[in-house]
């Protein structure tokens, strides 16, 4: 995730950074350059098309789909900006309910050996949800001060919440928690996976293709028809300003696109590995 300062409104303007959608959309934007300077050409200098022909009442479509690429456009930003959001505050649940158990663990427990298990088993699970959401390989090297094997073909979260209520299970079966105790420790344990599972739900489930697909030619069309009819009010200057709307909305896209799924690798996603970290230190803290 990008760290930065939002009241710098100087490094916004003059510093393009690897995220910024000015990198990804530069060559559509020299090739929708060109394309507007021959447009340009054809109608001025070889077709010299007058200011009575009815190509230039094109730009009264361009009036009336404005609004509506302009509300397609609000909503698919706002859609995906909720998944990220929703995603954050998942994440955020996992902390809380991590800390929440330590401090529980740290109260009711009086053995030095059991802690140091809970001690590595609770962040575990934020660590390997982490990887699990970002498709990366879990490492052997994570459990090799634990006895703890993991089945890289499974579901692997769910291999650690089982563990680790299994040990919470061997605790009060052994008389170290109470009935009423495992109770309050099993809804902790519980709200892993919900957590893990709402997660889950928005990764698998990206916007339907109808739709995505639907905006990227709506927005594609609407710039390519642009310079017929601008033209003849802007002249050459019609580059510029087409590649400049391109720019707007393709970014709006490239964005929402972006933002949709948290749990990636991209600049604007989540930093689910830096929360894990927290959450280690944290527990580790208590326990």
């Amino acid at each position: 995730m990008v760290k930065y300062n939002p009241k710098d409104w100087i490094t916004f303007i003059f510093r393009f950074h690897k995220a910024d959608t000015f990198r990804q959309l530069f060559p559509m934007m020299i090739f929708i350059g060109l394309y507007s300077a021959a447009i340009c050409y054809l109608e001025v200098e070889y077709w010299k098309l007058s200011d009575t022909s009815h190509v230039k009442n094109i730009s009264i479509m361009h009036g009336m789909l404005g609004f509506v690429i302009s509300l397609l456009l609000a909503y698919r930003t706002n859609t995906a900006y909720d998944r990220w959001w929703e995603g954050r505050k998942l994440w955020g649940s996992l902390v809380n309910n991590s800390r929440n158990l330590a401090i529980k663990l740290s109260a009711i427990l009086k053995d030095e050996h059991d802690k140091k298990y809970l001690r590595f088993l609770i962040p575990t699970y934020a660590s390997i949800l982490s990887k699990h959401l970002s498709n990366e390989e879990v490492g052997q090297l994570l459990f090799e001060n634990v006895a703890l094997k993991i089945n890289l073909e499974k579901h692997k979260p769910n291999q650690v919440a089982q563990v680790l209520f299994q040990k919470i299970h061997d605790l009060h079966q052994a008389g170290k928690i109470s009935g009423d105790q495992l109770i309050i420790l099993n809804a902790e344990v519980q709200s892993f996976t919900e957590v893990c599972g709402a997660c889950e739900r928005i990764k698998n489930t990206p916007i339907p293709y109808s739709y995505s697909a639907f905006i990227k030619k709506f927005i594609f069309f609407y710039v390519m028809t642009l310079p017929f009819g601008y033209v003849f009010n802007l002249g050459y200057y019609v580059v510029p300003v087409v590649v400049f709307i391109f720019y707007v909305l393709a970014s709006l896209e490239l964005i929402a696109e972006e933002i949709e799924d948290p749990f990636g690798n991209d600049e604007n996603d989540l930093p689910t590995a830096k929360i894990a970290e927290n959450i280690k230190r944290h527990v580790e803290e208590i326990l």
